[in-house]
């Protein structure tokens, strides 16, 4: 495969000048070119051209034209430049079909180099279908992941999941390690390939990736060995003398923070940081405003000639060029009489004092409608239209919700201070806010809302709107008339359940009682939406962050902004993937048909983190590559179940309460949807279970009863470990101090 146009000419951008005079972009007496790829220092084709070892380059004759070899990560230089960047030939290879999780390395690494591979410009592809990647950035750690599902009808050329997905990266990496997994049963031996690509490469080459898909048999038969990735580089600009028009910016104060490559970098000024504070500071160098060239060499930067590019300079008449800037010269005509630079004067003058009068007349008629202007055009941008043509169709409620003027919400959280932020999310910022009627609220602040967008936000207000239930956020209104679209909810003081399943203190621990109870308010607000509500709404992001805790701690659903009202006899939602990894429902993740019962699993999930105290997703299970819900289901299945739970869920709970509520969490994680409960069932079953703890089961639940406790006598508890100190509140993870709220 042939590498497009783009890569062969990017170093020839990065390096062009707008001065006709030539630079210098090697040390004296050095080649400055291997083949097409300009070197430039502190790079250097042998020892004596280059900075240090680690930035000698070897031009291999063995090829015409030579290649640059970076010598000390052996690797081929595609373009260097002087700005941090360099982009490199890296091998690519398929992958083997499995169904078991298998733990790779890409085959380099730069460990011992100046350089890092760049989250900027490069992603992890996943080029294929029906793999799922995990990729992990040390040992310990798990940074991102994707899936990627079949569709040989698919003309999507967004590599967004179908057929090929992508994943971002952290920064500062120099060896990337991922698992991945064929999710079914296939008679190839190669399954697609994952690799690291430049981000503008593959989205030029998709299409020519899509035929690697048709035929996965030969992989090698496609030719595609090789792709290119951006690597950014430091050096210790103190051992060698600059440009005397060049300066440096440290990078090591803010490692995440790279620049685009023909850019200026003076983002940040060099006093926010003390040379003296760092040992070996590396820096990003750059010629000054004014000059071009190579910052490293001592007479690398070059005054530019602004005068020689109209584009440069803004003079109307003569242009001077001078050392890093230059002047104009405005001359005067010495021809136009003194009457006529009277008559001038007069008629300017006159000029101005109507003009003077006629902007005084009109400015506050003129404001006023530039302002009634601006609020049709945000109120008309951010969906007003379509929220009301919702409400003229619809029977609903949705005539109580209130619009607040832009006004009213600015004076209610102080001009959207930072320190009224409550939180941020994929769809905006979240203040703590006073109505002037003293009500405390939560205004959600929405990112920019694209015509695309419109759907999702108008969907939120209306789906909020409709519901009327003590376990879901209430929406109060919102405002439409300002640049980004405002909601305003009831406030919940008390924070997530993820934060106290996760982050418990001593003053209000998370007890058994307390799970219990959380766990039947959510179902039963989820059991209204689906099977209550005046039309069924599935919420399509449940998880323990989207579940609010008020001042009494009674569970609050939130966040509906991917949510979707659905008609009574439809049994299903075919959209794009949507939601939170751990907590999706994996027929969701192959079917893209979104059911009731995948927000069952989902709840599942959210209940399996109340008995165990453990996240949805970890870096240390997924280092043998498993779920919450799939460790749970082995570990019921092995008999181990009791091992995992929280050492409070054991100390509080009685036996059979806690096996029933296993139980239930195992038929919600039924990975054959039509095996799940629904809401309904399910809220009835916590029901049940509270009636039981409680000693108050009619006559009629006596046989549910038994089975409870046949359930319960059917696993050992003497496996339950010896090392869980349950009469130690210390050991206990629900014992330390919860932090404020804001």
């Amino acid at each position: 495969m042939r590498l497009p146009l783009i890569l062969q000419i990017v170093s020839f951008l990065c390096l062009t000048t707008t001065m006709a005079v030539a630079i210098s972009w090697s040390k004296p007496g050095c080649p400055e070119q291997c083949g097409n790829v300009t070197i430039p220092y502190p790079f250097g084709i042998g020892p004596k051209c280059s900075a240090n070892s680690s930035f000698v380059v070897i031009c291999s004759n063995d090829t015409i034209p030579p290649k640059p070899i970076v010598s000390s990560i052996k690797m081929e230089a595609l373009s260097i430049s002087v700005h941090g960047t360099a982009i490199i030939k890296q091998p690519v290879s398929p992958m083997n079909c499995s169904d078991k999780q298998k733990k790779q390395s890409l085959e380099f690494s730069l460990f011992g180099s100046p350089f890092t591979i760049s989250h900027t410009y490069n992603s992890l592809v996943n080029l294929g279908c029906q793999n799922t990647v995990w990729l992990s950035a040390n040992e310990t750690s798990t940074a991102s992941g994707c899936l990627a599902i079949c569709d040989d009808n698919s003309t999507d050329t967004t590599c967004n999941g179908v057929n090929c997905c992508q994943t971002t990266l952290p920064p500062g990496l120099q060896q990337i390690q991922y698992t991945y997994r064929s999710i079914q049963s296939t008679n190839n031996s190669y399954c697609g390939y994952v690799f690291l690509a430049y981000d503008k490469w593959f989205q030029e080459d998709y299409k020519t990736f899509q035929g690697l898909q048709s035929d996965l048999s030969n992989p090698f038969d496609k030719e595609f060995r090789y792709a290119p990735l951006v690597l950014e580089w430091e050096i210790n600009a103190t051992s060698y003398e600059l440009s005397n028009y060049a300066s440096c910016t440290y990078l090591n104060a803010y490692p995440s923070k790279y620049y685009d490559f023909c850019r200026n970098p003076s983002l940040y000024s060099s006093s926010l940081f003390n040379e003296n504070d760092y040992k070996f500071p590396s820096k990003y160098c750059s010629c000054l405003d004014g000059f071009e060239g190579n910052p490293y060499l001592h007479e690398g930067c070059i005054d530019i000639d602004e005068c020689s590019n109209p584009t440069l300079n803004g003079c109307i008449y003569n242009c001077t060029n001078t050392i890093g800037s230059f002047s104009c010269d405005h001359p005067v005509d010495h021809k136009i009489g003194s009457r006529v630079k009277i008559l001038i004067s007069i008629g300017s003058g006159l000029g101005a004092l109507i003009l003077l009068l006629g902007s005084w007349t009109s400015t506050k008629a003129i404001k006023k409608r530039i302002k009634t202007n601006r609020k049709c055009k945000f109120f008309k941008r951010n969906g007003g239209l379509l929220l009301e043509q919702q409400l003229s169709s619809s029977d609903s409620g949705l005539h109580k919700t209130k619009l607040f003027s832009s006004k009213e919400l600015a004076q209610a959280t102080d001009r959207y201070n930072e320190n009224r932020i409550l939180g941020r999310g994929g769809q905006g910022t979240v203040y703590k806010g006073m109505l002037t009627d003293g009500r405390i609220v939560a205004v959600k602040k929405s990112k920019r809302v694209d015509e695309g967008d419109l759907e999702v936000f108008i969907n939120e207000v209306v789906i909020l709107s409709q519901i009327n239930h003590r376990n879901i956020v209430k929406l109060l209104g919102c405002c439409l008339e300002t640049e980004v679209p405002l909601l305003v909810y009831e406030f919940i003081p008390n924070g997530t359940l993820f934060q106290h399943i996760h982050d418990p203190n001593d003053g209000f621990p998370l007890s058994w009682e307390m799970r219990l109870r959380i766990a039947r308010e959510v179902a039963g607000a989820l059991s209204y939406l689906h099977s209550a509500a005046s039309t069924p709404i599935y919420h399509r992001d449940i998880k323990s962050t989207n579940i609010l805790l008020d001042d009494k701690y009674r569970a609050k659903v939130s966040d509906f902004g991917t949510s979707r009202s659905v008609a009574i006899d439809q049994t299903h939602l075919t959209t794009r993937v949507l939601g939170t990894f751990g907590y999706l429902d994996p027929e969701y993740f192959q079917s893209s048909q979104f059911t009731e019962k995948s927000d069952v699993y989902s709840f599942g999930v959210v209940m399996v983190e109340l008995l165990t105290g453990e996240k949805a997703i970890s870096s240390i299970r997924a280092e043998v590559g498993r779920s919450l819900a799939t460790h749970f289901l082995d570990s019921m299945e092995e008999n181990h179940l009791f091992d995992i739970f929280d050492a409070r869920v054991l100390k509080e709970g009685k036996k059979d309460e806690i096996v029933a509520v296993a139980e239930l969490c195992r038929r919600c994680l039924h990975l054959n949807g039509k095996r799940r409960p629904t809401m309904k069932e399910v809220a009835v079953e916590l029901e049940g279970i509270q009636r039981l703890k409680e000693g108050s089961i009619q006559n009629h639940d006596e046989n549910k009863e038994d089975h409870l406790i046949e359930i319960a006598e059917s696993y050992d508890f003497s496996l339950i470990s010896g090392s869980i100190p349950l009469d130690n509140k210390t050991a206990c993870s629900d014992d330390h101090p919860l932090l404020d709220e804001p």
